[in-house]
Parts: structure tokens; sequence; C-alpha cells
């Protein structure tokens, strides 16, 4: 009875995979400490089983309190990835585009103002998502023990998703603006081009953990 409830609790879960088993080990030992203890006073196995489960609560419920922190974990872990990796592949970008292209002014002429704008906005849209990630997380860290866990979670989400949007269209726009203003600047050196296969990797792979980030909430009732 014991390992049919863990199997079924462990159907219910979404999230980090040894998250999820260190939960479940957890519970298994908590029931058979409560079966030992129906056994010391004298039940058979099978009724000692049924009543450390009975005690231990439906499955259903015990399920969505554990996806809860879950979905807090996976989270946090997701702005973590968010507040650190962005910032620093926004300055290797840079970096990279300094010593292999120069400055605006080695394009031949300045690209007008609205280009400079947009291009000045993607630059700022790492910096943003990544302080708002940072925030995030500190609020969240404040917030936690007041707080439904169920609600930081979402918040969590959301906040990784809207962080993950922001730096992607600000990429998207920049090649819009670029290929609109000169399509011929879109043909990089071979290690720009690397960089830049590089930089969609990391938001692809951002955006994957705030989508997982989202799954994971957004199945807590």
């Amino acid at each position: 009875m014991i390992e049919r409830y863990v199997t079924d609790l462990g159907s219910r879960l979404q999230g980090s995979r040894k998250q999820v088993r260190d939960l479940l080990t957890e519970t298994k030992d908590s029931l058979t400490d409560a079966t030992d203890a129906y056994l010391d006073r004298g039940l058979d196995e099978h009724e000692a089983q049924r009543r450390a489960v009975q005690e231990f609560g439906p499955v259903r419920e015990i399920a969505n309190e554990y996806q809860a922190e879950l979905a807090v974990a996976y989270g946090t872990r997701t702005l973590i990835w968010v507040a650190i990796v962005l910032p620093l592949m926004h300055m290797a970008w840079e970096y990279g585009r300094m010593l292999l292209i120069g400055p605006w002014q080695d394009f031949g002429a300045m690209p007008p103002q609205w280009y400079l704008f947009i291009a000045k906005a993607n630059d700022l849209a790492s910096g943003i998502a990544s302080g708002i990630a940072l925030a995030a997380l500190v609020l969240g860290r404040v917030l936690a023990r007041g707080y439904d866990t169920k609600l930081l979670a979402k918040a969590s989400a959301g906040v990784a998703i809207g962080a993950v949007a922001m730096v992607l269209l600000g990429n998207l726009a920049i090649i819009a603006a670029t290929a609109h203003l000169d399509v011929g600047r879109l043909l990089q050196s071979l290690p720009m081009s690397v960089a830049s296969l590089i930089t969609w990797a990391v938001i692809v792979r951002l955006g994957l953990l705030a989508r997982r980030c989202l799954s994971c909430a957004t199945i807590v009732a």
C-alpha cells in the first residue's frame, strides 16, 4: 500500500528530478516509520500501512502541496539563471563586437537615431531583465513565510517568462532593424556568427527553463 501511494504521488509531480526523488524518499520514510509504530501496537502489516497512509493525507492534497514547493524551487533556479547568465552573455557579446567589429563610427556612416535607439534598448534589455529577476528573488525570499507558496510559484514563473521574453524581443528587434537598414550587416565574421549562435542557444535554453517553470506552477491548484 505504501509503494502504491508513493508511486501515485510521484506520477503527479513535476520539477527537478532530484527534488522529486528527495520528497518521495522522505514520504516513504515517514510512512514506514508510522507503519512501524502501528505494528508495535499490535496491528497487522496491511492495517498498519492503511492507517499510516490515511494519517499522512489524501494523495491529491499532498501532491498539490509538494508541487507548490517544487514550482517555487524551479522558479528560483530559473530566476538565478536569468539574473546571472543574461548580463554575462551581454558583456561577452559587446566585448566581441568591439574587438571584431569596432564602434559604430567604424561602419563608415553613423547609423540613424532610430537604429541607435533600438540598439540601446536591446543593450538595456538584458540588464533590466536581470535586475527584475534579482529583485524577484530577493522579494520572494522576504515574502516566503508570509504568502501562499502557490502564489509565489506562479509569480516566479510569470517573472521568468517576462524577463526572457524581454530579451528575446530585444534581439529580434535589433535583427529586424539591422536588416531594414543594411541587410549586409547581418553577414558577420565567423567568430561573431558563432557568438550569435551561442547567444540564441542561451536565450532558447532560458526560454525552455521559463516554460518548464510555468508548467510546474500552473498545475498547482
